[in-house]
């Protein structure tokens, strides 16, 4: 199967794997090249695939939707870390998580100061009209 990670400005991986594991809402599942064209609904957590040679690699991904159709997996998400093992892959799912963190709450503050100033500023043109 061809196996393909999009996010929304890369494709992040395009490689041939001989199974896919993933979470959707309902639990794990895990996808071979004979099984029938199927659609989930991915769940934040860890997907997995290996490759012709046996070797396993973990992702970490966000909310997504994964299709398989014939032979081609493609799996569109937000967010996805891959990680050489579960543990590595922890620790580097923490550290970038925390920087998006950080960078939402600076936007959303932003947005707050933008959204006191419109206020404002309209009650004082009601005020003068």
């Amino acid at each position: 199967m061809k196996l393909k990670v999009l996010l929304p400005a890369e494709v992040l991986l395009e490689e041939d794997v001989t199974k896919v594991i993933a979470e959707a809402h309902n639990g794990f599942f895990c996808l071979l090249p004979r099984h029938v064209d199927f659609v989930a609904a991915l769940v934040p957590g860890i997907l997995s695939y290996e490759t012709g040679s046996g070797h396993e690699v973990f992702f970490a991904v966000d909310e997504g939707i994964l299709i398989k159709c014939s032979q081609e997996v493609l799996v569109s998400t937000r967010n996805a870390v891959r990680g050489p093992d579960l543990g590595q892959l922890k620790r580097t799912v923490v550290e970038k998580f925390e920087a998006l963190d950080e960078r939402e709450k600076s936007a959303r503050s932003a947005m707050t100061r933008i959204e006191a100033g419109f206020v404002r500023r309209f009650l004082e043109i009601q005020g003068h009209g």
